[in-house]
């Protein structure tokens, strides 16, 4: 068994296709077939279903990409140990919440004075970004926090206030029984505090309609379709040009903080250092 054995088996787990980690790592197909076949012949085991449309981890596999990620994620750690210089250099995978409004001056800082990092942004929701980086699949990143993790630090970021977002300039509790809730797919934070809010109210929403994109969710609100709770910061324009209200929401669900989280056991490396360094400038 070699490392790019193990290689091959994540890309092919990632993908579910031969074809598809051929072509990220550049192999012909026949090899990554016959790679993925030694393993098993290794190991004594299936590590995969096969099926039409590709293939997929059995209960072994599974087991064995614990491992792999692990092992991989080791490999990487000594070259940085090893390869890391005095000046930030090499690849930051970065992930981030959607309405992080100092973000955007946190990295044009750190662009401008480590331009030989290649520094990645991912968008998601609080909970898969904690997943991610507890997996290794991100360097860090910027969730709605504070959090408990035995396997994570945090490091504050910043506080917002969450306000009730509305087309009509006044809006009652009791209207949430008969408005439509635009809000993102569980894992938001923002959602928790709603969820708690009007579970204490003792409401029941009339409808939820989840979206992906924040600017979906305000576009839908300025048109009437429903009402849905951001940071104040995120719908400034938005509410000096009229087209939608803020509410007041109770100062118990109205506060949200942002903060940076890393494994606490990944290996402090020069770029990550300077990128910490940087969050705590402009906190």
């Amino acid at each position: 068994m070699e490392l790019r054995d193990l290689q091959i088996f994540k890309s092919v787990a990632n993908h579910g296709s031969v074809s598809h980690a051929a072509k990220e790592l550049n192999y012909v197909q026949s090899n990554v077939t016959a790679r993925i076949k030694l393993l098993e012949k290794e190991f004594k085991t299936s590590l995969f279903y096969r099926h039409k449309k590709g293939m997929t981890l059995n209960p072994e596999g599974r087991k064995m990409l614990v491992y792999v990620n692990k092992i991989l994620q080791d490999v990487e750690e000594l070259k940085q140990v090893f390869l890391d210089s005095d000046t930030p250099a090499g690849t930051l995978k970065i992930g981030t919440v959607e309405t992080v409004n100092i973000l955007p001056n946190i990295l044009a800082s750190y662009y401008k004075e480590y331009p030989n990092v290649d520094l990645t942004l991912q968008a998601g929701l609080t909970e898969e970004l904690i997943k991610e980086v507890t997996d290794h699949q991100l360097d860090g990143a910027f969730i709605t926090g504070p959090i408990k993790h035995p396997l994570l630090e945090q490091y504050d970021v910043c506080t917002e206030e969450l306000v009730l977002i509305t087309q009509n300039k006044s809006f009652h509790l009791e209207e949430f029984m008969t408005t439509p809730i635009l809000i993102s797919n569980q894992g938001c934070g923002y959602r928790a505090k709603l969820e708690h809010w009007l579970k204490a109210e003792g409401l029941l929403p009339k409808r939820i309609i989840e979206f992906n994109i924040l600017e979906t969710i305000l576009k839908s609100v300025a048109i009437g379709l429903g009402v849905t709770i951001v940071p104040q910061s995120a719908v400034e324009y938005l509410s000096t040009t009229g087209k939608v209200h803020c509410h007041p929401i109770p100062q118990k669900y109205g506060i949200i903080s942002t903060v940076f989280i890393r494994r606490k056991d990944a290996y402090m490396t020069n770029s990550m250092e300077c990128f910490l360094k940087k969050i705590v400038e402009h906190h």
